[in-house]
């Protein structure tokens, strides 16, 4: 039977599923309830110096809903925690005697002087929570104020500020990153050259989600104006997907822990990113979407999905597909596809003709015989798989590889004599391991 429990930095938890730093871990009596819930660990709201943070009392939140409602998007234009420094390090500290067995790790955010970094530090420490992440992404508010995503920008800033809290602390130190950023390679390999346990990513993009055309004003509006802020939900997992492996497969922070954050609301969300290197996820949206029992479903098709693959560990697929990232030149071109339609499936909708017909290669018949049939031209195909893509019926367009053929617009001959992409020379990973 699959055993989801973690050591993530020597931080155990009794599964990968951690509670982002953000509203759902404000407070102990939220914490409390996650744990309750089955949550394997949360990373604390995050914490200031002390000075007083005073959020807005209107409207902090604007999304973006699929025609079922279902929300795709969230943006968020809400600070750090507003509750006094001192109750939060007292209830953090409650938490983690009362649950021993769960992550509690402390998020983290002050002005960029050493004194204090060092200064916070020292009393985070004596609540002898599990370790720390610094919050280098968020994009509004804090950082017009010289923190959050203003120093997750320059990588000397995260360096020096990572180099801070590894020489004045015992805790493991999490940095986590701004994806508002061109690559994300040098933040990433600006942490682990100041000393950085590990990295967390992705935080929210700066994005403005909508526009009241009635106020003329960015929603959401606070007494008639808005701004820009944070944005994250299942439409940001792709770009997380991408940064998380760009990391993972990058020379240079090649082994450096990653705490995956990105739009992850399923156990399936969660094991791609596993898959590409992450040692924990971390979640936010799903959670402030659907409550905190959503971590059941999301423990249950986990554990099933292990078992039925074999995987008695999380370490047993952690980082497996990370070899399987590339960069475009070393595709196999030598590789052909082809659209087939199921006929037996096909509702005869008329999609994969229109958008094929008016937008890509004109590749789908519409009849057959005089009559309304929609069927591949074979000659005319590349296998782009749009058609699949806009079909709604699940599996009625599949992409079938082709052995050998020839293209009749260029000529080219096409087979598949490298079974295995690992061993085709144009892969850059064969070529290392010869």
């Amino acid at each position: 039977m699959a055993n989801l429990r973690t050591n993530f930095l020597g931080i155990k938890s009794p599964n990968p599923f951690w509670l982002a730093s953000a509203p759902p871990t404000d407070k102990e009596y939220n914490v409390v309830r996650a744990f309750k819930a089955g949550w394997g660990g949360v990373v604390w709201k995050t914490l200031g110096d002390g000075d007083p943070i005073v959020n807005v009392s209107g409207p902090r939140y604007g999304a973006i809903h699929g025609p079922d409602r279902r929300l795709i998007g969230l943006n968020n234009i809400e600070l750090i925690t507003d509750r006094p420094l001192e109750v939060n390090l007292r209830e953090i500290k409650q938490v983690k005697k009362d649950w021993p067995d769960c992550a509690v790790v402390v998020s983290l955010m002050v002005p960029c002087e050493e004194e204090n970094w060092k200064a916070i530090l020292k009393q985070v420490e004596e609540t002898d929570c599990d370790g720390i992440e610094l919050n280098f992404g968020c994009p509004h508010g804090m950082s017009e104020r010289g923190m959050g995503s203003a120093v997750g920008q320059v990588p000397e800033y995260i360096e020096m500020v990572t180099r801070w809290c590894k020489q004045h602390s015992r805790m493991p130190v999490i940095v986590k990153l701004t994806p508002n950023i061109t690559d994300i390679r040098y933040p990433a390999r600006a942490a682990k050259k100041g000393g950085a346990d590990a990295v967390s990513l992705i935080n929210t993009i700066s994005s403005i989600m909508s526009v009241d055309l009635d106020q003329m004003s960015p929603w959401p509006v606070v007494d008639g104006q808005g701004t820009h802020g944070g944005y994250c939900g299942p439409a940001v997992k792709p770009i997380a997907l991408n940064m998380v492996a760009e990391i993972a497969r990058d020379r240079e922070t090649h082994g450096l822990p990653i705490s995956a954050i990105g739009g992850v609301t399923t156990w399936k969300d969660a094991a791609e990113f596993i898959a590409m290197g992450a040692g924990t996820v971390q979640v936010c949206t799903a959670a402030m979407t659907y409550g905190f029992k959503i971590v059941e479903e999301m423990i249950s098709g986990l554990s099933q999905f292990m078992d039925e693959k074999g995987y008695r560990t999380i370490e047993d697929f952690k980082g497996r597909a990370v070899s399987k990232v590339t960069d475009w030149q070393y595709l196999n071109l030598n590789y052909v596809v082809k659209a087939s339609i199921d006929q037996d499936l096909c509702i005869s909708c008329g999609r994969c003709h229109q958008v094929c017909e008016d937008t890509s290669h004109q590749a789908i018949t519409n009849q057959v015989n005089g009559q309304r049939k929609f069927t591949v031209k074979e000659e005319e195909c590349v296998g782009c798989n749009l058609c699949a893509m806009v079909c709604p019926v699940e599996s009625c367009i599949t992409m079938v590889p082709q052995t050998k053929g020839t293209d009749p617009r260029t000529g080219f001959e096409y087979g598949r004599p490298y079974a295995n992409w690992t061993t085709h020379p144009n892969n850059p990973a064969s070529k290392a391991a010869e």
